[in-house]
């Protein structure tokens, strides 16, 4: 069944024509990446299917029996509430039934009047009816729901009672993520959606998603996450809509295939024309009656001849190459016992790392942690606690910061590059502005007025220009889109230099990275290979033993131990294992019991006899607060394995 359906949707901003010609059908259950380079439209068009904008001309269609849910830029949050406030707000209806049930067992433990049967029998109609609409709602695992979302995005309990005022933007935006989720609507319209997660947070979010019942359209950057959650890939280019059912990466293939079969179509119609215009022009410079009449005729049928479009083609990415001007030593930069902490928050501790020419990591851990603070210590724009760092000979730091802070805002482009790089001629400047698609009057428009793509380029093309041999990237591919992302990549895999590189692009450190740095409170983890490599290890830490053993070089002493300590980890967790697994058969059993118990209570023989209501009630109340404290102990131990 058809969800969502757009027909020959067009939209104009001025003189600029967004949207041309978009027409899709979405069906009930699909999940739909929504892809295209950056000013294509695809927020537009997200905004004009929640009616936020108008569109010129075409046809929206939504099922009117479904609901609509959409993750955007501009969050509809109150500022005063607690984190935890905002969700409850999702589930206002079980909390006031929640309040009339406690209302009528208030009631129902009132001395029995026997002249009041009648008052006493609709007590107990009321409580039955209630308590089955409140446990068919879920009123007994919303909280549950409400913990797990939550911490999935990333919060801990500690953050629940925050107020939102309080919050960076990331995590408002993770706010209004797990409101929408916990809201589960049939149609979910996700606008980059892994934004401001860390890989943990991403990879629960592809999960959820993946077992997500409702319909999903996302717009999203991230590759990886692409692959892992969408059934079609559909690309916004040219202002029109190209529809592919498959993921992202077959979605590719697809492509590929599709446009040289419409590029072999196309130039064999021009080429037809072409024969058909070159035989019109001879008959007619006959000059004859016979032969203008059959100029005519074949003049008539070319232009009834249905014209095929050239296929769309991407437009001109941009141009990355990094190169460093001076070669570095072999030995890049050493750091050793390095710590830092903010008041009474520990960031990290015991964090020791050398990194050698041509070096290629990946700096990953969860947010908060500290990453960028790290790159700041060894840029020394801040003092760590303890520890030193040490750069080699011949190094030269470059840095790209996420937040464009390096920027200024009263400056234009062409100032912007030109004021860093004063030797550069005129035409160099125009040149390598061109070469990141600053083209014309775009040079001259003012920093402040720029997207964040645009900035985005604008950073790298200045750290492009500074040929340095060491590279600090912190999240490079936010704001990038994907065509900039390959160019991006590209660059990196040439690039003569050593990089650390934060990023939770997935797709990106799979592609570019040849070690993993994983910082936590008491130092780093190393992990030899790209992000499937991480991950594998992870799940399997006796896989690649040997080999890794024999590229760390470390002594059979230190193999031993860390090999000892592996084991001691092994052991709690399976002590963990055993522990959650006999909280959970106990819960079972609770739950079994709370559901008889229940059952009784709408038995005549109970509810028409005030002693024994009671007694059923004061049970059920006690079994419910025993099986809510078992499962306080299941998610401390489910945190902490």
């Amino acid at each position: 069944m058809i969800i969502l359906s757009c027909k020959n949707i067009k939209k104009s901003f001025g003189i600029d024509e967004i949207l041309k010609d978009v027409t899709f059908n979405i069906n009930e259950g699909e999940k739909v990446g929504l892809i295209g380079a950056n000013g294509e439209g695809k927020s537009t068009l997200f905004r004009i299917l929640t009616r936020e904008v108008s569109y010129d001309s075409g046809e929206v269609f939504i099922d009117k029996n479904s609901t609509l849910g959409y993750l955007s830029q501009h969050l509809a949050l109150e500022n005063f509430n607690t984190i935890m406030d905002e969700m409850l707000i999702v589930f206002s209806d079980l909390m006031n039934l929640e309040k009339k049930l406690k209302n009528i067992e208030e009631k129902m433990n009132e001395p029995y009047d026997s002249s009041k049967q009648e008052y006493h029998d609709k007590l107990i109609k009321d409580y039955t009816q209630g308590h089955e609409l409140y446990e068919n709602r879920g009123g007994y695992i919303f909280r549950g729901e409400i913990s797990r979302v939550l911490k999935g995005l990333g919060f801990t309990e500690e953050d629940f009672d925050k107020p939102i005022n309080v919050l960076s933007g990331g995590q408002k935006t993770r706010v209004a993520l797990c409101k929408l989720l916990l809201i589960k609507p049939e149609l979910l319209l996700l606008d980059e959606p892994t934004n401001h997660l860390d890989l943990d947070a991403i990879e629960w979010l592809e999960e959820y998603l993946k077992n997500y019942k409702g319909t999903v359209l996302v717009i999203s950057h991230d590759r990886f996450f692409l692959d892992g959650i969408t059934t079609h890939t559909y690309e916004l280019i040219n202002g029109h809509v190209n529809c592919y059912n498959a993921p992202y990466t077959k979605y590719l293939e697809l492509r590929k295939k599709d446009y040289d079969a419409k590029l072999k179509a196309f130039n064999l119609q021009q080429s037809e024309i072409k024969r058909q215009e070159d035989i019109i022009e001879k008959f007619r410079s006959f000059n004859r009656e016979k032969s203008i009449r059959a100029a005519e005729s074949r003049q008539k049928a070319l232009d009834k001849m249905e014209k095929m479009d050239a296929p769309d083609r991407e437009k001109n990415g941009t141009r990355i190459s990094f190169h460093s001007q001076i070669k570095s030593g072999n030995d890049v930069i050493h750091v050793e016992n390095l710590s830092k902490r903010y008041s009474d928050k520990l960031l990290f501790e015991d964090v020791n790392f050398d990194l050698r020419r041509g070096d290629k990591v990946a700096l990953i851990g969860e947010n908060g942690r500290g990453k960028t603070t790290l790159f700041k210590i060894i840029m020394e724009d801040i003092k760590a606690d303890s520890g030193i760092t040490y750069l080699g000979k011949n190094v030269f730091l470059g840095y790209y910061d996420q937040e464009q802070s390096n920027l200024n805002l009263e400056k234009t482009v062409i100032d912007e590059v030109w004021d860093e790089f004063p030797k550069m001629s005129t035409t160099e400047i125009r040149t390598a502005l061109a070469s990141f698609l600053f083209f014309n009057e775009d040079v001259f428009k003012k920093i402040e007025n720029l997207s964040g793509g645009e900035r985005c380029r604008i950073n790298l093309l200045k750290l492009m220009l500074s040929k340095s041999n060491f590279l600090l990237l912190d999240e490079p591919t936010n704001h990038l889109d994907i065509m900039s992302r390959e160019a991006l990549e590209d660059a990196i895999l040439d690039y003569d230099g050593t990089l650390i590189v934060i990023s939770h692009d997935r797709y990106f450190l799979n592609k570019v990275i040849n070690k993993i740095y994983e910082l936590e409170q008491n130092g780093i983890k190393e992990y030899l290979g790209n992000y499937n490599y991480y991950t594998e290890k992870k799940k399997n830490p006796n896989r690649y033993e040997g080999l890794e053993e024999e590229q760390l070089g470390k002594t059979k002493t230190q193999i031993k131990e860390e090999r000892k300590k592996k084991k001691e980890a092994e052991k709690l967790e399976k002590e963990n294992s055993l522990k959650l697994k006999n909280l959970e058969k106990d819960i079972s059993i609770l739950e079994e019991k709370l559901l008889k118990l229940q059952e009784d209570l709408c038995l005549e023989e109970v509810y028409s006899n005030p002693t024994e209501s009671e007694k059923v009630n004061k049970e059920i109340l006690s079994t419910q607060v025993e099986i809510d404290c078992l499962y306080e102990q299941w998610e401390e131990l489910e945190a902490n394995s």
